[in-house]
């Protein structure tokens, strides 16, 4: 009986080596195990790959946005610049369509009737029906009938400035017809008149010439005939 027990007792020390062997095994198994959980672990490794990816991705993504913040700008930039543009050639229109032109038959009305004092006097109205201011250069340039001839100006009623005329405002010449004392030679009576204008130079073309209408009995002239500037006012020439 004893001896049975000794067996029974020995075989369970068996058993027991058996199943602490297999314990080892399974642990081995175990630690085989973990080896391979690494290489996941190291195959997933290229995840900061993905990660510098991603921050080269966001700044790309910077970089876009700036470049349409400064495309926003350049485009405002340009719009600027035509308003502008636009507003620079207003301006030069209305400088051109205020700049002066000149007085001539075209743009006034020009009259001719003798004065009571001085003697012997006729006087020209100029005044400008245009819808610009223009200027009355120089003298005017008297011609009675086909007389083949031009009177001389005075130069002592010669203005500091060109005499302007804004639209509806006038201006005055006048001139000797005759010498008070008889001195004049060549006498005769005018029955038509053509007034000539002059340009930006002494004696060159002014434009369109005025043809005033005369007194029933005309006016008498001879080789004393003499004209007088352009004047701004009546009063500059009144005693002459």
């Amino acid at each position: 009986m004893r001896h049975i027990r000794l067996l029974a007792a020995a075989g369970t020390a068996v058993t027991a080596l058996a199943l602490s062997a297999c314990g080892a095994d399974g642990t081995g198994t175990k630690d085989e195990g973990a080896s391979r959980s690494v290489s996941p672990t190291a195959t997933a490794a290229p995840t900061p790959d993905k990660a510098a990816g991603g921050t080269n991705a966001g700044t790309h993504a910077t970089r876009t946005h700036t470049s349409g913040g400064t495309s926003g700008s350049t485009a405002g930039g340009s719009r600027t610049g035509g308003s502008g543009t636009t507003t620079g050639s207003s301006g030069t229109s209305g400088s051109s369509g205020s700049s002066p032109v000149l007085c001539n038959g075209a743009n006034t009305h020009v009259t001719a009737r003798p004065m009571s004092r001085p003697l012997n006097h006729m006087l020209l109205t100029v005044t400008n029906t245009g819808r610009r201011t223009c200027e009355l250069t120089y003298y005017p340039i008297v011609r009675f009938d086909e007389m083949q001839w031009a009177p001389q100006a005075d130069k002592d009623t010669q203005p500091q400035a060109v005499t302007t005329l804004k639209p509806g405002e006038s201006g005055y010449a006048s001139v000797r017809l005759s010498a008070g004392d008889g001195s004049g030679e060549g006498g005769t009576t005018a029955r038509r008149l053509t007034l000539m204008f002059q340009g930006m130079t002494p004696n060159s073309d002014g434009g369109a010439t005025a043809t005033p209408a005369l007194p029933a009995k005309g006016f008498y002239y001879d080789s004393s005939l003499t004209v007088t500037y352009w004047q701004q006012s009546l009063g500059d020439i009144a005693d002459w």
